[in-house]
């Protein structure tokens, strides 16, 4: 029976994700749109007390200077507690992360002036606002959503865009050669890895490398994006990873609804495109699977091998559909992990890990966290969501330069 479950869910999860099942919804969609004659509208879901709202808001202009679209806008009230179980913690995160997200957006993107109200709503507003965006399927502001699928904050408005240029939306480019390049590409693009050459950030001193705290989850698809990357900078930038595993938020008695669950899915796989890391064939490890698998990442980590496990099990995890709650799945984990048949008996006799996972979320909590994956160089401010993988390298440059003076 566990068997079947895993291979009904590892089914679904392909169903979700797939991009051929994408192809035919988003051609039933422009073909609805063109019988009917209907303008192409990107309904924008804005929060009026929300620093994401207020950012994307001031990129709209620009956006619609670029398209042939209408834009319609919808107050919205914060989400429920069922989809943002730590609201606080994520209410002061937002504030710090949108001010340093805002000094890199760049300037063709933004409005002084954006088309969207920044006045508190009345409550009938938000009323209406939140029914269409629970009915539409989404739980958060900052939303875009055409036709079908949605796109979060300045962070994924490249997507829309590449959505709206291959639906022929896309306004010829304007004729000055002054904005010519402006026009040619993302308003937003997509941050990713520099790995710029380190040979003059070599501490001269003797102090230690820095050091990347990770903060990650087994059944984190977002961590399961991460990973490698992270491995990469700590590699290529010489610091040492401390990998700080945590227990899943659902076995950590907090909800995941379901529309969070399928938009994570259908996010993660675009970026895992984007990224070309293999992601769809899911079989969901939550419960025993889990506890095996850090039990096993401890004994890693104890070895140096907790990225090869990490990513090891992740990978079959989110890409693979490799069950690791079955004997022989987790027996594959744990070899392409570095971890033997001896070890890995003794690993799963071993519970030392519960009382790390849960002393590494208290750590997380303390520095203003609560959800995976999350990072900080030393004791730097904490960063969350691979999407900041970006700072992330700022920080460890800035540990570097620090350490050569």
């Amino acid at each position: 029976m566990s068997y079947l479950k895993a291979r009904i869910g590892c089914l679904i999860a392909q169903l979700i994700t797939s991009t051929r099942l994408q192809a035919l919804r988003r051609t039933a969609f422009s073909a609805a749109r063109k019988l009917t004659g209907r303008t192409a509208t990107v309904h924008y879901f804005h929060q009026h007390d929300d620093p994401y709202s207020q950012l994307l808001a001031s990129c709209l202009p620009a956006l619609q200077a670029r398209y042939r679209i209408a834009v319609v806008a919808h107050a919205v009230p914060a989400p429920d507690a069922a989809a943002a179980p730590d609201l606080q913690r994520l209410n002061d995160w937002s504030v710090r992360d949108a001010e340093r997200l805002r000094s890199s957006l760049p300037a063709v993107a933004r409005s002084p002036a954006p088309p969207v109200s920044i006045k508190s709503p009345t409550p009938a507003e938000l009323l209406r606002g939140g029914a269409l965006r629970k009915k539409m399927g989404h739980y958060l502001g900052a939303m875009l959503y055409f036709e079908g699928e949605w796109y979060w904050g300045t962070d994924r408005l490249h997507y829309l865009e590449q959505r709206l240029t291959e639906a022929g939306l896309r306004l010829q480019a304007p004729a000055s050669p002054s904005t010519l390049e402006s026009h040619a590409g993302p308003l937003i693009p997509p941050r990713g890895l520099q790995l710029k050459p380190v040979a003059a950030l070599r501490p001269t001193s003797t102090l230690p490398p820095p050091v990347i705290h990770f903060y990650c989850s087994l059944r984190s698809p977002y961590t399961h994006l991460a990973a490698r990357q992270v491995r990469q900078l700590a590699q290529h930038y010489r610091a040492e990873l401390r990998i700080r595993y945590v227990l899943p938020m659902v076995m950590r008695g907090l909800p995941v609804p379901l529309a969070k669950r399928l938009y994570i899915l259908r996010d993660t796989q675009r970026e895992a495109v984007r990224l070309g890391i293999p992601f769809g064939a899911v079989v969901d490890p939550v419960g025993a699977p889990v506890e095996a698998g850090l039990a096993l990442l401890q004994a890693a980590c104890e070895q140096r091998q907790g990225s090869a496990l990490l990513e090891s099990f992740l990978s079959a995890a989110f890409a693979e559909g490799i069950d690791a709650g079955s004997p022989q799945g987790l027996q594959q984990i744990a070899r392409r992990g570095g971890i033997g048949a001896p070890e890995m008996r003794a690993a799963l006799k071993d519970t030392r890990w519960r009382e790390i996972a849960e002393a590494n979320r208290a750590d997380m909590l303390e520095r203003g966290l609560w959800g995976v994956p999350s990072f900080r160089v030393n004791d730097q401010p904490a960063l969350w969501g691979q999407d900041r993988l970006w700072m992330l390298e700022e920080d460890l440059l800035q540990a570097l330069e620090a350490a050569s003076i």
